[in-house]
């Protein structure tokens, strides 16, 4: 697509949400202009996370009224407001994210920092693109923190989910043991037919028993944990000395009710993890690194299964759908038409 012969209409249709939790409406609003070093990204896809979900029920991520969600997408750069950076992104096919305070993904355009716009490689399509920039960034960050932190294996919880599936191809690769740990029966089948080696069921009544084991025999001092609430504190009751736990999302909508005993005699931690945080703390040549090596295990072992295309008008169909099916596959915002 040639961005110079584009027509950048004055209006366009945008998912939004007047308070939090509550119904989402599709609206015809006003397309913005990009400032100095923002660019305007003609969206084409994005996708439906687990994070979307806590944004728009008022979750940890605060937003001002009304605004239209997602917090990550595909699509190309058709107008620059201005810059090195944003001249450079014109006519690209990018994969993108919001500014923090800005308007996100789920819309037919959206202007954003051309520092939040990586380049597609040419062999992702715009689907698998729009998903490029959240679980698979975020699980290459976790085998740099494994990595770095001399950890010799890891734990995660919510393992069937997409990110989860990716740990479960990047760890095997890397040559990290991962216990994998997931909700229901069928799921350590699944996950062992993929090729994993440790899957544990949390539902078990042997499961604590059985991940203290284990992380014991791998020295599994890595714990990631996207579920909080109760089973942190059976994480850090089941990890070695020394463990760090790092908490990454808060699907079970609880908080952490922790032992401090646990803590302080044993050495164990915990720490947050928001990608963008971690991204803040490396240097520009260690971006373009870690951007690279991303890039290069799209479609490979960072790939996501997808389960359903909606057009963006179906956005409450694809969010209902996506919550009762979760480890089935993403539901993906299918925005831009061959007609537009």
């Amino acid at each position: 697509m040639n961005a110079s012969n584009i027509k950048i209409p004055d209006k366009m249709l945008a998912v939004r949400q007047y308070k939090a939790g509550e119904k989402l409406t599709v609206e015809s609003i006003d397309v913005p202009r990009p400032g100095p070093g923002e660019v305007l990204v003609k969206m084409a896809a994005s996708p439906v996370n687990p994070s979307d979900l806590k944004l728009i029920g008022g979750g940890y991520l605060e937003r001002s009224y009304p605004f239209t969600p997602g917090l990550e997408g595909s699509g190309t750069v058709v107008a620059s407001g201005g810059g090195l950076l944003p001249r450079l992104r014109m006519g690209k096919q990018v994969a993108c994210t919001p500014d923090p305070k800005g308007d996100g993904t789920w819309a037919q355009y959206m202007k954003t920092s051309a520092m939040r716009t990586v380049p597609l490689p040419p062999h992702i399509d715009p689907v698998q693109g729009s998903m490029m920039l959240v679980n698979p960034m975020t699980a290459m960050a976790f085998i740099a923190m494994a990595k770095t932190g001399k950890h010799r294996a890891m734990v995660n919880n919510a393992a069937a989910s997409a990110l989860g599936r990716m740990l479960i191809r990047l760890t095997g690769q890397y040559g990290i043991p991962l216990i994998s740990i997931v909700r229901q029966e069928s799921q350590v089948t699944e996950l062992k037919n993929m090729g994993a080696t440790h899957v544990l069921n949390s539902t078990h009544d042997a499961f604590e028993t059985g991940l203290t084991r284990l992380s014991g025999q791998l020295d599994a001092t890595l714990f990631l944990d996207a579920v909080t609430g109760a089973q942190t504190e059976q994480l850090l009751r089941a990890a070695p000395r020394g463990a760090t736990l790092v908490a990454y999302a808060r699907l079970s909508g609880e908080p952490i009710r922790v032992d401090p005993g646990d803590l302080i005699r044993d050495e164990k931690r915990i720490i947050g993890f928001q990608l963008g945080n971690w991204m803040e703390t490396k240097s520009i040549l260690y971006k373009l690194r870690f951007i690279n090596r991303v890039k290069k295990q799209m479609g490979v072992a960072l790939t996501t299964r997808v389960n359903r295309q909606f057009p963006l008008e179906a956005v409450e169909s694809a969010i209902s759908l996506y919550r009762e099916h979760m480890s089935d596959g993403k539901m993906i915002l299918l925005i831009e038409k061959k007609n537009q």
